[in-house]
């Protein structure tokens, strides 16, 4: 049964009302004549581009149908895929998700198009249009879920990489949840997909987990390379990187899984292993880049792990190093706090020295995805009200550590909050009025905020 209420009748009211022939209409909105009476009658569909020269022409905002042709054209008829397609594509444009979801519900019911859906979203990923994307990946999921395939398993990839923010319960769930298709992934997209199952595990500090994902990457890359004699170009292969990569990447994460549990002459080994792994022979312009880069990295880690076994004497060259190198300023700071915290070292010069562009690169952040950006903000937030109040500097100290509480809140970083209320307690015999004022806020904030999730449990059930 229609609606009370059709396209068709709309642009026909719009019409007499506006005293308008089909002729004059017509020639506004650029739609033929002939086909515009079609349309009117019912005896013709409307194309997605029709339906967007009639709006136009009525003077309406961009997408004004969407809804109705949606309900019209594809829930209470039978979709095909010559109109499904450009109405989603259209929808993804104008972001009308909400159209979207309650389209491919129906699809979803039929599954006439999943391969159609599954290329169309590889498509919207392609053009920057996730939200969209992630919708059509989790339909055709759903659709598969019962199958053991790679288009399954590769969905359920583009899902993670699209559900990855700044909630780690989220960012946790998501990585749970998408680590047993990583088998059924082509051997070349498991690289990948090992790779950024682990960079997440990294962001949570599973340091066991994120060291024996970098032993699977590194055992799946030798494989490959040794059936893979003849180095593939860029256009055919599947992977984001040059295999060499991998194994150099894959030994850059267990000298970090060492690092973080204080294992630094380990962290030293796997260090000069990936210096090694990173430098090929007759490199083209792409793997110049990489090496670089591991070249960049090797310096800058070798001065960390130094650093951390308490060796100052390389401070100069480290200082040199975040000098010539812009980017490296944060990271390399927070591993100069970390070890001047943990051996009572003087820093101020240095903070000093770099303040103005401690301040500008924090904004910036460049070369990071987007977790790790809000994870390494923290990190240094921490160390440095860590810094001032070993140094009693408590003012300083504890206007950082409520900053940091703030932001680890924003992440819902447990173990940040827990360690900022635990300094927090340590300290504040120290606090102002002020300190304690803003202290209290934040703690307000987060009841309400458990409050919420309580009372949402209780609806829910």
């Amino acid at each position: 049964m229609e609606p009370a209420t059709t396209i068709r009748s709309t642009i026909e009211d719009y019409i007499r009302k506006q005293g308008y022939t089909l002729q004059y209409f017509a020639d506004i909105s650029g739609v033929n004549a002939g086909t515009l009476s079609a349309i009117i009658k019912g005896t013709r569909p409307i194309a997605m581009a029709q339906l967007d020269l009639i709006t136009q022409g009525m003077n309406l905002e961009e997408g004004y149908f969407y809804e109705t042709y949606g309900a019209e054209c594809f829930v209470e008829s039978a979709p095909h895929w010559r109109r499904l397609e450009p109405f989603l594509q259209r929808c993804a444009e104008l972001d009308k998700l909400d159209c979207i979801q309650r389209v491919i519900q129906q699809v979803t019911d039929d599954r006439s198009y999943i391969s159609e859906l599954f290329e169309m979203a590889e498509g919207m990923l392609e053009r920057g249009q996730q939200q969209a994307a992630r919708m059509l990946y989790e339909c055709v999921a759903e659709c598969e879920k019962y199958q053991h395939s790679e288009r399954l398993a590769l969905c359920q990839y583009r899902i993670f990489t699209l559900s990855l923010g700044q909630n780690q319960h989220d960012n946790l769930r998501a990585a749970v949840h998408f680590e047993p298709y990583i088998n059924r992934l082509d051997e070349e997209r498991q690289l990948d997909a090992i790779k950024d199952l682990a960079n997440t595990y990294a962001s949570l500090r599973y340091w066991e987990k994120v060291f024996n994902l970098a032993e699977e990457l590194d055992q799946k890359t030798k494989i490959l390379q040794s059936y893979t004699k003849k180095k593939i170009d860029k256009s055919d292969r599947l992977t984001a990187y040059p295999l060499f990569v991998y194994r150099a990447y894959s030994n850059l994460l267990k000298s970090s899984a060492c690092e973080k549990q204080g294992r630094y002459e380990e962290a030293l080994v796997y260090t000069e292993l990936y210096a090694k792994l990173s430098k090929v022979s007759e490199p083209d312009e792409e793997d110049q880049i990489f090496i670089d880069k591991f070249a960049g990295w090797t310096e800058a880690n070798t001065y960390l792990y130094k650093l951390m076994i308490g060796d100052f004497n390389i401070l100069p060259a480290y200082v040199k190093f975040i000098e010539d190198n812009e980017a490296e300023l944060l990271p390399a700071m927070i591993n100069i706090l970390e070890a001047a915290n943990k051996f009572n070292h003087d820093i101020d010069d240095l903070l000093n020295k770099f303040s103005d562009r401690i301040n500008s690169e924090i904004i910036r952040l460049k070369g990071y995805t987007e977790q790790m950006r809000y994870e390494m903000y923290v990190a240094f937030l921490l160390e440095l009200s860590i810094y001032h109040l070993n140094r009693h500097e408590y003012r300083e100290g504890l206007k950082q550590l409520m900053h940091c509480l703030e932001e680890s809140i924003k992440l819902n970083n447990q173990t940040n909050i827990i360690h900022c209320i635990s300094l927090y307690e340590k300290h504040k015999n120290m606090e102002t009025t002020e300190i304690e004022h803003q202290y209290k806020l934040i703690m307000m904030e987060v009841q309400k905020s458990y409050e919420k999730k309580e009372n949402l449990l209780y609806t829910l059930a």
